[in-house]
């Protein structure tokens, strides 16, 4: 007993997520974030919404995670041995959105749930790709997403839009496809974000 006891004390005793991997009888990952464009000040003027809610974004199961995937061919599902994403895939989406879109003072409140019973506007998504894939020889990152704009106070549909953005990787490495994940999140963030501006009556070239 005492020799298992040891053992635990040593193991708590190893760098973070180092010990949890060993605990857990997980391989070590390398974890990544990502990051959506950048916007200094966002003050754009003109009409302001009072409250924008971004729901949690839908995904089915194999992008519902945070492991990295890579698709060998359009039937095949696989994921990169060695590295993970900070969150799962449709929570790191909805943190990016949240972010970039509070950054603008178009908004009184960005936020992932409402600050009373409901907001003025909500955004409802649903991921379809977010991947590297090969195409032949070359290796492509590509990022899809499906998204409508709901006015809370009658549940209708002011807008609808789909988002789909791609960058090349040099190769199936980790370190060459996070580059290229992080190129088209950054792409595909501000592409939401200004549709979103310009769909709530703000032009996104007012901005600055």
């Amino acid at each position: 007993m005492f020799r298992s006891a040891l053992l635990l004390s040593l193991t708590l005793l190893l760098p973070g997520c180092g010990a949890l991997s060993l605990l857990q009888g997980e391989p070590n990952r390398d974890v990544f974030e990502l990051r959506g464009p950048d916007v200094v000040a966002g003050q754009c003027g003109g009409r302001r919404v009072g409250e924008l809610v971004v729901e949690l974004p839908k995904a089915r199961g194999t992008l519902d995670s945070e492991r990295i995937m890579i698709r060998p061919s359009a039937l095949e599902t696989q994921y990169l041995p060695d590295a993970v994403w900070g969150d799962p895939v449709p929570v790191m989406v909805q943190r990016l959105l949240v972010e970039t879109l509070g950054r603008y003072d178009s908004f009184g409140h960005v936020g992932r749930e409402p600050l009373g019973l409901s907001g003025d506007y909500a955004m409802i998504s649903e991921i379809s790709s977010f991947n590297a894939e090969l195409v032949g020889e070359d290796t492509r990152v590509r990022l899809a997403l499906d998204a409508q704009l709901v006015r809370e106070r009658d549940a209708s549909i002011v807008a609808r839009g789909r988002f789909e953005t791609t960058a090349e990787a040099p190769g199936t490495r980790t370190g060459d496809l996070v580059p290229a994940f992080d190129a088209a999140t950054r792409q595909l963030i501000g592409e939401i974000g200004n549709w979103t501006l310009s769909r709530l009556g703000t032009n996104p070239a007012s901005c600055r």
